[in-house]
């Protein structure tokens, strides 16, 4: 599938986008309810446009260069509930209702296996890497 250049995202939110040289902002996806971070993908503004008017997380495969819906193939699917832009146009937060693991490893988000620095009142699980 080939990147849709001349999106029908509304051109109020495109204005408002500043993307990367590849014409990606990065796409936050945060569990509704508990604010817990999923995982991290990106977007052009055909894939925000997608998302926006369908409530299914859409987002471009940089290194398959397509476009996918979490949880075609999979099952894991991300409902959008709401999405937010930053502030500064660069990233928005999609949050989301997620079946099953978010993570491509099976597990629930991205970002549980390399604590890099654990709250100081944490008891160390073992050593530092």
């Amino acid at each position: 599938m080939t990147r849709v250049l001349d999106s029908r995202l509304d051109p109020a939110i495109a204005a408002r986008l500043k993307r990367d040289a590849d014409g990606l902002v990065c796409a936050v996806a945060q569990q509704r309810g508990t604010g817990e971070v999923l995982m991290v993908a990106w977007m052009d503004d055909e894939a925000l446009h997608r998302t926006l008017t369908t409530r299914r997380a859409t987002y471009w495969s940089r290194s398959r260069e397509e476009y996918w819906v979490k949880g075609e193939s999979s099952g894991h699917a991300q409902a959008v509930h709401e999405v937010r832009l930053d502030c500064d146009g660069d990233a928005v937060v999609v949050v989301v209702d997620q079946t099953g693991p978010a993570c491509h490893t099976g597990t629930r988000t991205c970002f549980d296996a390399d604590v890099l620095l654990a709250p100081a009142d944490a008891q160390p699980s073992g050593p530092v890497r």
